[in-house]
Parts: structure tokens; sequence; C-alpha cells
């Protein structure tokens, strides 16, 4: 089963404006995006898809690389994410469209797409079906970059290690909901990552992409910008029956236990595939 945050809630307008305001206060999805837009050379681009692009925090970091003959799509199935985007990101090389990553090839050309970037979202499509469809956009020698979390990828940076002196702050979220609220965590399984390298490596080579390079990254920040993360509604958290406003109160019980400044790591698997150039 995937996370509440996997689908339900970023077509509402609380999380959309909860997210453009963590993007424009706090560095992530800018630092993230601007790596991924790096490894898509786009110097020479004519035509750009920012896949799953929200608020457009991605597609900044497009426009800021690739030429200013280069024409980018924005595609999001969350109308609500796109309204707090073209609020500001008012481009006339930006087109938005409200559309699923699965039906992108419906959207974009095919075999005219320069580099195709998704941001932070992979996990949350029909994968195969996401893949063909970059497939039939790219041109050949088109590059698709993107980047999995370190849990759904089953990767953990090195630094990762050494960031955290005392309980996370998503484990006193817990141990402050079962206190007050007689949440009960469920069992902790050993689950296998869902989209290890591996798996998307097979599903590009079935979708006619080769993997050229792959890296696992470390966003560093502090509890407070994790804290601003797990404000916004889709990734509040504990699971289960409670309320958003139940989920804040258990947030800053539990932020108040922290050291604001206190370093954090995030790890993540950045992958760089290409269509081959010779290709049908």
């Amino acid at each position: 089963m995937a996370p509440h945050d996997a689908v339900l809630g970023w077509n509402e307008d609380t999380t959309a404006q909860a997210y453009e305001a963590f993007t424009r206060e706090f560095p992530m999805y800018g630092a993230t995006s601007r790596d991924l837009a790096r490894r898509a050379r786009l110097a020479e681009s004519h035509l750009v898809v920012d896949l799953c692009g929200g608020a457009g925090a991605t597609a900044k970091a497009i426009l800021e690389l690739a030429p200013a003959t280069a024409h980018v799509i924005s595609l999001d199935n969350a109308a609500a994410m796109q309204r707090v985007g073209r609020r500001t990101l008012d481009d006339p090389q930006l087109t938005w469209v409200t559309a699923g990553a699965e039906d992108l090839a419906c959207h974009a050309p095919a075999a005219e797409v320069d580099a195709v970037v998704c941001n932070s979202a992979i996990w949350k499509t029909g994968v195969p079906r996401v893949f063909t469809a970059v497939h039939t956009v790219l041109r050949p020698g088109g590059r698709f970059v993107f980047n999995i979390g370190g849990g759904f990828a089953g990767v953990h940076h090195d630094d990762e290690k050494s960031a955290h002196p005392g309980p996370s702050l998503n484990r006193l979220i817990h141990q402050v909901a079962a206190r007050d609220y007689g949440y009960a965590p469920p069992p902790t399984r050993l689950a296998p990552p869902k989209l290890p390298l591996e798996a998307v490596a097979a599903h590009l080579s079935r979708a006619g992409m080769d993997v050229v390079d792959s890296e696992v990254v470390a966003h560093r920040g502090t509890v407070a910008e994790k804290r601003a993360w797990l404000s916004i509604p889709v990734f509040a958290r504990p699971d289960g029956d409670f309320t958003h406003a139940q989920r804040m109160d258990i947030l800053a019980k539990a932020y108040a236990l922290t050291t604001p400044d206190a370093p954090t790591v995030t790890s993540w698997l950045v992958v760089v595939a290409e269509r081959p150039t010779g290709w049908p």
C-alpha cells in the first residue's frame, strides 16, 4: 500500500499553498531541482518536460539553464499546484499542462523532447507506463533525469548515519502520538525497497532506455526544515485516523523536544537515463 501522500491531497489548495511556501523558504526542492537540471545537459535544448512539476520549482531550475529559445512543458495532474505555480512563475517559455505523468505522450510531440526531468515524484506514478511514455517523447540521445527518495530506493548516503545524534523528528512524533492520543504504530516490517536501482534499470530497459549514470546524493538540512516539510498536509504524520489539527499538535510537541538547527540528511538516488540513438 502506498503512503497516504502518494496520490491523495495534492489537488487541495491548502497543500499547494503550503508546498509553495516551503519551496520559497527552504532550499530542498530548489537544490534538488538544480541538480537534476544540471545533469540533464540543457545547454542546447529546444524542448524540455518538467514531469510531475507541481508548483514549478523544477521548471524554474530548468529555465535558468536552458537557452532563451527553449520551451518547457510542466505537466502535473494537480490543478491546485499549478494554480499556485502560475501566480509565482509567469514565463512565456513555460506551458502548464494538467495531466497525469502516464499520459505524457498525449501532450508532447513524439521523439522531439530533449530532456525529461522529474523531481521527487516517480515513486507515486505508474512507473512502467511513465517510462514508456518518456521513451515515446524523447528524441534519440535525449535524457531522462529523476530522483527517488532513499527509503523507496533502499539507499543511504554515508552522511545520513552521522547526522542524527538523538531520536529523529519522525520518531518523536510517534512517541508523542502514542502518549497523547493512544497511537499504536504499525509493526515494523523489513519490506524490500519499492524502487531499487536494479528494478528501475529493468523498467527503463523494457521501455527502451539505458541507465548512463546513477548516484546516491545527500540533501543537508535542519530539523526546522523537516518540521516545515511535515507541516504540509500531505506529508503530515502519523498516518491513521487523525485530523490535520491533531497532527499539527503532535508535530509541535515533538518539535519542542528537538534542537531546531540540528543537522538532518536526506538521501536520494539520482538516475540519468537516455534513449539510445539507434533505438527505433
